[in-house]
């Protein structure tokens, strides 16, 4: 079944991160020894990508630099907060350890300290997500609490940047959840992953409670068990999701409300980000480069 999209110019779809050697003859033309030096190439084939690595190590001004001389400018970016903002407690090393709280989880000044490097950017960011882990109630008490340091940070930042919410607590997808990003016109990011409900069932629910810009990030299922089938090897899928129709329709509904959406393809998804999205523009019936 092929899909007819109005708006296509609305969407953007890319992956998560780029730098895979297997994608070369997929891709990419040939190898190379830094993930950055993939962007050119990349960005002839995707029209956004999302930094994941900025997650763990936050940018520098010459990351920024770098990114945008090689990707030209068309390429949209979507940025991972550093995890130091977004994470309520330190990892801790051992699983029986006492849990510590992070002094800096939703702190303006981080988030100052993150984005200050990006304003060069700023034109190509399709958003900043700030992922949140699984939260329990040792790590936060309800989503009341969550949603008042949510509100409170929002209320308190540089808003020049568009941001975007991804939580991993299906318990928290409800409609104050939704209306609270909705009034800071933050965008929810739609997460396909295990433990979490398909996103095509909670847009059913809350579509009508979303801000200007959507993200969709399909993730996939247990990553141990696709890695163990590719062997780590992303050129081709090995698990084929027979729901991604579904997807497609959630995607053309969302675009034709005049929203702006970024879908991102991780390669534990169906066991290649590429293949999935080669699949995806042809129920879109797109060609490569139209989204």
């Amino acid at each position: 079944m092929k899909i007819e999209l109005p708006k296509v110019n609305k969407i953007k779809i890319g992956t998560c991160s780029w730098n895979y050697d297997s994608w070369v003859g997929l891709v990419y033309t040939k190898r190379c020894n830094r993930s950055a030096e993939y962007l050119t190439e990349y960005a002839k084939h995707f029209s956004t990508v999302e930094i994941d690595s900025w997650f763990y190590k936050p940018p520098t001004l010459s990351d920024a630099n770098e990114y945008l001389e090689r990707a030209g400018k068309n390429l949209m970016f979507s940025c991972k907060l550093h995890q130091g903002i977004t994470l309520t407690h330190f990892r801790p090393k051992k699983t029986d350890a006492t849990l510590r709280e992070n002094p800096e989880f939703l702190s303006v000044d981080a988030y100052n300290h993150y984005t200050a490097p990006l304003q060069t950017m700023l034109p190509q960011i399709g958003a900043i997500e700030l992922e949140f882990e699984y939260l329990n109630r040792s790590k936060m008490p309800s989503l009341d609490v969550f949603l008042k340091k949510m509100d409170d940070f929002f209320s308190k930042i540089d808003r020049t940047f568009p941001l975007a919410v991804e939580t991993r607590n299906k318990n928290y997808l409800h409609a104050e959840y939704f209306s609270l990003l909705k009034e800071h016109n933050v965008a929810h990011v739609f997460t396909e992953k295990l433990y979490m409900p398909h996103i095509y069932e909670v847009y059913e629910k809350f579509g009508d409670l979303l801000s200007d810009t959507v993200l969709i990030r399909l993730l996939g299922g247990d990553r141990a068990e696709i890695e163990k089938k590719t062997g780590n090897k992303w050129d081709t899928i090995v698990y084929e999701k027979h729901d991604l129709h579904e997807i497609a329709k959630m995607a053309k509904h969302i675009s034709a409300q005049g929203k702006k959406l970024f879908i991102y393809v991780n390669n534990h998804y169906e066991g290649s980000a590429v293949r999935t999205i080669e699949r995806m523009r042809t129920l879109f019936s797109v060609s490569e480069g139209t989204i």
